[in-house]
């Protein structure tokens, strides 16, 4: 029984790392989630495996175990039928808090029922203060990021000044008096572990709350580092190897994914934790402006423009996402290649709300993988490119970023659309992007607004094409 539950575990791992190695393909990243969802059913059924000798292990203890996983299986289903593309971050940062929760609810059965999970040593009880610690942060600061991001909750003016920090100053401290009161006590202490998990909850408030809505998908990968990490504390807890490997995995995944996503946003981790939203200190540095030198066009000028190219980029944004536009603008793509016409999309390592999000969208109106490049493929490409159509992005394409020192995205990569022939950019009105300036490229020579919703754009840029007939054989 013992081989078999660790040939399952085997499998298991070696089935986790090669699903997170093919996530980062856009090809393979279907299969690769379907693998490790494997791993975890064989997880599970490892687990249960190993508890079939338990002299405890009742007919009682089946019956919760069978039926908490019937609510979970039956939550999750319904909630990726349901969740829209732009709720994606949100979904996400529910399931970090879920996993933050897990591994909170598994330290605390550890702590208060004694003898039941793999305790008494000092590597349990560091375990314990651990993944208690990590575990209620990250279910407190998610919660708080799903919140913000639905627009439910927003940041008290105190939290804007300096007085937050000396309030999760004070919180940690309490988290570290708790633990080590904790620790001495060999994790009998209710009173300290209690206190830890209150003050731990608190902090991760304290620290998620006052960042801005536009750094709150950074936040997120970091919160999905950590309850990697509380999942890894709680495999030293249970004595899972299978644990332990698995959240030391998505710890690292997470880690990676926050540096990627903190590079691409030319953010510091630290600026994000502690500094506020970019927003706020681009107003500051007097970032924002008027724009003086606009020109519009209309759908009809745009379809001129597209049937006398020989190749188009699209340039994906958040705008896109929101108008659940990605099927109009695969038929329209479908009638650019029918004419000939050469079409790729640029895809910026931020654009939407998360790495990989516009990459989804699209693989969702059966975009072909090929024509989905990375910025450094397709930068350039784009003064050998007739016409660039920018869907709904604004500071992934700002010119500032390369131009002007005193900006706050300077240092940022941007994908380089101004040097292309022609730009249009799609957009309802001219709102800033979340560093709240103006960007450049609405103003320069080569570029023209064409003002609307980008689904009904695209649905009028398609009825003109069709009338040029475009496409028609």
């Amino acid at each position: 029984m013992e081989f078999l539950n660790y040939a399952i575990d085997l499998v298991a791992v070696l089935l986790l790392a090669l699903g997170i190695k093919g996530l980062s393909k856009v090809r393979s990243a279907r299969s690769a989630n379907q693998l490790a969802a494997v791993a975890m059913a064989l997880a599970v059924i490892g687990l249960l495996i190993s508890y079939l000798g338990f002299p405890s292990f009742d007919g009682q203890a089946w019956a919760w175990i069978i039926a908490g996983t019937v609510v979970g299986g039956v939550l999750g289903a319904i909630t990726a039928q349901r969740v829209p593309m732009t709720s994606m971050p949100e979904t996400v940062a529910l399931f970090n808090g879920c996993g933050g929760m897990s591994s909170l609810l598994v330290a605390l059965a550890a702590a208060l029922f004694p003898g039941t999970l793999d305790d008494g040593t000092l590597v349990a009880v560091v375990s314990i203060v651990i993944s208690v610690f990590v575990g209620s942060i990250t279910f407190t600061g998610s919660i708080v990021a799903m919140a913000k991001l639905q627009g439910w909750l927003s940041t008290p003016p105190w939290m804007q000044s300096k007085i937050r920090h000396l309030v999760n100053i004070a919180l940690a401290v309490v988290c570290l008096v708790a633990a080590i009161k904790l620790i001495a006590s060999d994790g009998s202490s209710q009173a300290a572990l209690w206190l830890l998990v209150i003050a731990s909850g608190l902090l991760g408030i304290g620290v998620t709350l006052p960042i801005g809505g536009a750094d709150m998908p950074v936040v997120i990968s970091l919160l999905n580092s950590y309850s990697g990490v509380a999942a890894a504390a709680a495999g030293f807890v249970v004595g899972s190897q299978l644990l332990i490997v698995a959240g030391a995995m998505v710890g690292a995944a997470g880690l990676i994914l926050t540096q990627v996503m903190c590079n691409g946003m030319n953010r510091s981790l630290v600026s994000v934790l502690f500094g506020g939203a970019l927003g706020a200190s681009s107003t500051a540095s007097g970032g924002g402006g008027e724009y003086t030198n606009i020109t519009s066009c209309s759908v009809e000028e745009c379809a001129l423009t597209l049937e006398a190219a020989e190749r188009v980029i699209i340039v994906p944004g958040y705008g896109l996402a929101v108008a659940q536009a990605q099927h109009t603008l695969r038929e329209v793509t479908r009638s650019l290649e029918a004419a000939g016409i050469e079409v790729a999309y640029a895809i910026h390592p931020v654009a939407g709300r998360m790495p990989g999000h516009m990459n989804v969208l699209l693989a969702e109106a059966d975009v072909p993988y090929e024509q989905l490049k990375e910025m450094d493929v397709i930068n350039p490409e784009f003064p050998a490119t007739d016409v660039v159509l920018v869907l709904g992005a604004n500071d992934v394409v700002n010119p500032q970023a390369k131009t002007d020192p005193n900006s706050p995205l300077y240092g940022m990569p941007v994908l380089d659309v101004q040097q292309a022939q022609t730009v249009f950019v799609v957009k309802r009105g001219m709102s800033a992007g979340y560093s709240g300036i103006k960007n450049d490229l609405f103003e320069l020579g080569n570029t023209s607004m064409v003002f609307g919703d980008a689904k009904k754009v695209l649905g009028d840029l398609l009825g003109e094409l069709k009338e040029l007939g475009v496409g028609k054989k």
